[in-house]
């Protein structure tokens, strides 16, 4: 299996799949997987609705049985698709949410998550009671602003650090940026709270890069 990590966007916006190319530019070095950002070919938007989420997971599955890697980053912080792409592939699997979630809670005792729209909460918390985590989140503030918009490295900018210092104030010790196309805002929006914030896919390619370390021969 070449030693290639994928990082699937699933949605269709060109410049949220840029943002998350850029956000991991810097993971690139001598010796490590290589890092190989790919757009999911009719993909929505945004993947807001459950039925944008429920929608791509078969187009996923079918690219990972085309597209062998040593693993797969599934780019989109509601992690759609990451439990079927596990059916097809005995290469580790990695959503963005539950590895931001985990690398939150191994710097902060609570924080915070910015959500993209008002209906992807309900799925992150579903991800949160899963792992047992509600007690440590201490709150969720949607965005609701066009991935266009999102992903735009001015427009939404003043919102992301209004929600980033409410969330501060109300007891957040970390912030999660809730949205793969919030990626290119993270260093501004820590310099704008005070607290460590983390960007999803970061995240999650971190934990793919050691699993694809950690697996080879000794």
């Amino acid at each position: 299996m070449p030693e290639r990590i994928l990082v699937v966007n699933p949605n269709s916006t060109a410049s949220c799949t840029a943002g998350i190319a850029a956000a991991l530019a810097g993971f690139a070095a001598p010796g490590l997987p290589r890092l190989e950002v790919l757009q999911l070919e009719g993909g929505p938007p945004a993947v807001v609705t459950w039925r944008d989420w429920f929608s791509v997971a078969e187009p996923l599955c079918r690219l990972a049985e085309r597209e062998s890697a040593a693993a797969y980053v599934i780019a989109c912080v509601s992690d759609p698709g990451v439990d079927a792409v596990r059916t097809v592939t005995r290469a580790p699997v990695f959503g963005p949410l539950r590895s931001a979630i985990a690398a939150a809670l191994a710097r902060a005792d609570r924080f915070g998550i910015i959500a993209f729209a008002a209906p992807s909460i309900q799925r992150q918390r579903r991800s949160l009671a899963a792992m047992g985590v509600e007690s440590r989140v201490s709150g969720h503030i949607p965005l609701n602003l066009p991935m266009d918009t999102l992903t735009d490295p001015v427009a939404p900018r003043e919102a992301l650090f209004a929600a980033a210092r409410r969330m501060v104030a109300e007891g957040a010790e970390a912030v999660v940026l809730g949205c793969a196309g919030m990626a290119g805002h993270r260093r501004a929006v820590e310099q704008a709270c005070g607290v460590p914030v983390i960007e999803p896919c970061q995240a999650a390619a971190a934990l793919a890069i050691q699993a694809v370390v950690a697996a080879r021969d000794p």
